[in-house]
């Protein structure tokens, strides 16, 4: 399967800092909108959660910057499914530009399916159980993501 491609954008003035490069805050914005669009994947589009009242919530997120990003760089976050049980949610998003093989940076989330009138966490609904674990097995073949798994902490020596 080709990467699952859930955002595209150039990279927009507002957006950068005094070095000309994307700040911190903006790569974890783009891989929020990634994110929504993962929603409307496993059927947690708009209509859906104001159907049901569900929704996902982002309980953890680690970002990795590995590389300088300019603007006006056109980018795309590619989203890989790391495992996802009753309640929870454990994706892989990865920002990358044409011409450029590595990663710019990455984005291991995890995140909880919620009832918003609690808001109290719910299982996932069969359709959107059925539609996650397809994902899972188009991405079977996939690699590991590097970053995924990762600590912050000052190596001991």
């Amino acid at each position: 399967m080709p990467a699952l491609i859930t955002y595209r954008t150039p990279v927009q003035e507002d957006w950068v800092d005094y070095n000309g490069h994307l700040r911190d805050a903006f790569y974890l914005l783009i891989f929020s909108y990634a994110t929504d669009a993962l929603m409307e994947r496993i059927g947690l589009d708009a209509d859906s959660r104001g159907q049901s009242g569900n929704s996902l919530f982002t309980l953890e997120a680690h970002i990795n910057y590995l590389h300088e990003v300019k603007l006006g760089t056109e980018v795309w976050v590619q989203t890989q499914i790391i495992g996802f049980d009753r309640k929870r949610l454990q994706v892989y998003h990865s920002l990358h530009r044409a011409g450029f093989e590595e990663a710019l940076a990455a984005s291991e989330q995890m995140l909880l399916h919620v009832d918003l009138a609690g808001p109290t966490s719910v299982p996932f609904s069969e359709h959107s159980t059925g539609l996650l674990q397809g994902l899972v097995d188009e991405q079977r073949q996939l690699q590991a993501p590097v970053y995924v798994g990762r600590v912050i902490g000052l190596a001991k020596k």
